[in-house]
């Protein structure tokens, strides 16, 4: 069985859980479970959404194939507990993402140096800023770079200049 971990700190995005649903409607079509999905964080207990919606999390622990990081709402400083536990299982785990801003904590972690990464485009020039060894690319859906993949989000929606008058 495929293990996902999809790590969740206070004030996280709540559209972060839908990357999870995926993992729940593969095993709807294959029929039988293939993927074990566990949310996890720092305490375990229930963490708060930034719309207040509380989930139930386990205590970070164990491996996972697939360890997920969910975008907070505030760009600020991960615990050193995150971001020990990131840097010791994202040696271990066969891809690490990040959903939107989790690429601010995966960056923090020192994960994403050296390597092409992206996430919300409002937040991508901050990431580039405070994280100068990161290759952000700006206008990317996603990006892969090795074993470790980054998304702009769960939608992708950015204002266009209008063509045309009126």
């Amino acid at each position: 069985m495929h293990r996902v971990g999809l790590v969740v700190a206070g004030d996280f995005q709540i559209m972060s859980c839908a990357a999870v649903a995926a993992f729940d409607v593969a095993n709807i079509f294959a029929g039988k479970p293939f993927y074990k999905v566990r949310v996890i964080s720092e305490r375990g207990g229930v963490v708060r959404s930034s719309v207040g919606v509380g989930i139930e999390t386990a205590r970070l622990s164990g491996a996972y194939d697939t360890l997920l990081v969910a975008g907070p709402t505030a760009i600020a400083p991960a615990s050193k507990g995150v971001l020990a536990y990131l840097r010791r299982e994202a040696a271990q785990s066969r891809r690490v993402a990040s959903i939107c801003t989790g690429a601010f904590v995966l960056a923090e972690a020192g994960i994403l140096d050296g390597r092409r990464a992206t996430t919300h485009w409002l937040f991508t020039r901050e990431l580039q800023a405070r994280y100068p060894k990161v290759r952000v690319e700006e206008d990317r859906i996603f990006t892969h770079d090795g074993p470790v993949w980054t998304s702009a989000g769960m939608t992708r929606h950015r204002p266009r200049a209008r063509v045309g008058g009126g």
